[in-house]
C-alpha cells in the first residue's frame, strides 16, 4: 500500500495543488491537517505522521511548503516519505528553488510531473534526468501523428538513454568520507605554552560515513565493474585481510545488480549519464581524532573571560587539511574581543556567540595556538549558561580514514572503446565536536 493522494500546501495550510491517485480518501480531509499540526505543536507532541479518524497524513516541510500524502490503510511509510523527498528533489531540479512562488508559476508542469511520478499511489519514474526528456519547461508545440514514448520509460535500463556519444570517454570517481566524532579532551594548564596531549582525553563516539560518487562521460550502454578492498570479498577469495575494510549499512543506486553483489560481492552496473551517487556506507569504528583540540575557557567574574585553544593535526605529515574552521563558544554577554593566533585568523561572530579560528592550510603533525580575551559586563547574567562544544570543519584531500581503496574499475562496451577512470579520495568533517573544559 502507498499514498491515496498528494497535496502541496502553503505555510498557512492552504492547498496550492493536489493529485488524487486512488479516490478512496475525500479531498476535503486535508482541511483537518493544519489544525491537527498546530494542536500537536502546542502540545509539544509533533510527529511526522498525524491521524484524523481513519485518515493518516504523512508530511514533510520544505521551505515555505508542506508536502502531504494521505492514506487510509497501513501504508509503507518509508516508501511514502522517500517519495515525498524525491518529489522535492525533482521539483528543485526543474525550478531551481522549490517554494510557493515556483509552484504557482508552474502549475501545468507540476501537474504533469505528479502524473508521471506516481500511478495509483505507487511511485513510478522519479529520475529527473529521464523526466526532463519528455516533460519540458518550454511551450509544447502541437504535433499530429503518433506520439512517441521516450525509450527510457519502457526500457529495462530506465535511468540511461540510448545513443549517448562522447569524443573522450572518461569516468571520475570520488570517494568521500565524513568523520562524525564527539571528543572529551583533557584541560591543560594555561601558563604552559606547549602542553603535551594528556592521556586522559577520550573519544566518546566516532563513526565514518562514506559515499562513492561518479561522474560518467561514456558512450553507448557500457557495463562497469568496481572493485574495492572489501573484507567480505577478501575472505571469499582467500586474500589477506590486512588492508581490507569491513563496510556496514551499504546502500546502492538502483543501477547496481544486487543479486550479483550478494553472490560474489561484485559491484556491477550500467551507469546513468553524468553525476550520481553509486553507493554509501558506514563504519562504526574507533577513529583517532584527525584534529585534536584542547581548550581552557577561564571566566573572571564581572571583568573578563580568557580563552586558550590548542589545535593539533594527528594525521600523517604528508597530508594537509584545507579550510579548517574551529568554532569556539564564548559567553553571550562578552564584548571587546582581542585575539592572538600562531597561524590563521580569528573572528568574533556575536550573533552565534562563537569565535571562528580559520586556518587555510593545516599540515599533519603541526600544533597551533589561539588566545582570545573578552570583556564582561559588571552586572552578571542571572541564568547559568551551558558549555557548548567546540566545532571543527576541515577537508583533507588524497586521504581516507577507513583505508578504503578502489582496486579497479572495468569498463565493458560492445564497441570496445578505451576509457579512463580517475579516482579522488577526500576526508572531511561531519558532526565533529570536542567538549570544552
Amino acid at each position: 500500500m502507498s499514498a491515496s493522494a498528494v497535496f502541496i500546501l502553503d505555510v498557512k495550510g492552504k492547498p496550492l495543488i493536489s493529485r488524487n491517485y486512488k479516490g478512496d480518501v475525500a479531498m476535503s480531509e486535508i482541511e483537518h491537517f493544519m489544525p491537527l499540526l498546530l494542536q500537536r505543536e502546542e502540545e509539544g507532541a509533533l510527529a511526522p505522521l498525524l491521524s484524523h479518524g481513519r485518515v493518516h497524513f504523512l508530511w514533510i516541510k520544505h521551505s515555505n511548503l508542506y508536502l502531504v500524502a494521505t492514506t487510509l490503510k497501513n501504508a509503507n511509510a518509508s516508501l511514502v516519505y522517500s517519495f515525498l523527498y524525491k518529489t522535492v528533489e525533482v521539483f528543485s531540479e526543474y525550478f531551481k528553488e522549490l517554494e510557493e512562488e515556483s509552484i504557482r508559476d508552474n502549475f501545468v508542469i507540476v501537474y504533469e510531473l505528479l502524473d508521471e511520478l506516481m500511478d495509483f499511489g505507487f511511485p513510478q519514474t522519479t529520475d529527473s534526468k529521464i523526466l526532463q526528456e519528455y516533460i519540458t519547461q518550454q511551450g509544447n508545440k502541437l504535433e499530429t501523428g503518433k506520439s512517441r514514448v521516450p525509450p527510457t520509460v519502457t526500457n529495462a535500463v530506465s535511468w540511461r538513454s540510448e545513443g549517448i556519444k562522447y569524443k573522450k570517454n572518461e569516468v571520475f570517481i570520488d570517494v568521500i568520507e565524513s568523520v562524525n566524532l564527539i571528543g572529551d579532551p583533557p584541560p591543560y594548564d594555561p601558563p604552559c605554552v606547549h602542553p603535551q596531549v594528556n592521556a586522559n582525553g577520550s573519544v566518546l563516539l566516532s563513526e565514518i560515513v562514506g559515499t562513492i560518487k561518479l561522474k560518467v562521460f561514456l558512450s553507448g550502454m557500457p557495463e562497469l565493474r568496481l572493485g574495492l578492498n572489501d573484507r567480505v570479498l577478501f575472505e571469499l577469495t582467500g586474500r589477506s585481510k590486512n588492508k581490507s575494510v569491513e563496510l556496514e549499512d551499504v546502500k546502492f543506486h538502483q543501477c547496481v545488480r544486487l543479486s550479483r553483489f550478494d553472490n560474489d560481492r561484485t559491484i556491477s552496473f550500467i551507469p546513468p549519464d553524468g553525476d550520481f551517487e553509486l553507493m554509501s556506507y558506514r563504519l562504526s569504528t574507533q577513529v583517532k581524532p584527525l584534529i585534536w583540540i584542547e581548550s581552557v575557557i577561564e571566566k573572571f567574574s564581572h571583568s573578563r573571560v580568557e580563552i586558550m585553544v590548542k589545535a593539533k593535526g594527528q594525521f600523517k605529515k604528508q597530508s594537509v587539511a584545507n579550510g579548517v574552521e574551529i568554532s569556539v563558544p564564548v559567553p553571550s554577554d562578552a564584548d571587546s574581543p582581542r585575539f592572538k593566533t600562531s597561524v590563521g585568523s580569528a573572528k568574533y561572530v556575536p550573533e552565534k556567540n562563537i569565535v571562528i579560528w580559520s586556518i587555510k592550510s593545516f599540515p599533519g603533525g603541526k600544533e597551533y595556538l589561539m588566545r582570545a580575551h573578552f570583556g564582561l559586563p559588571s552586572v552578571e547574567k542571572e541564568e547559568e549558561e551551558g558549555r557548548p562544544p567546540i566545532g571543527v570543519k576541515f577537508e583533507i584531500p588524497y586521504f581516507t580514514v577507513s583505508g578504503i581503496q578502489v582496486r579497479y574499475m572495468k569498463i565493458i562496451e560492445k564497441s570496445g572503446y578505451q576509457a579512463l577512470p580517475w579516482v579522488r579520495y577526500i576526508t572531511q568533517s561531519g558532526d565533529y565536536q570536542l567538549r570544552t573544559s
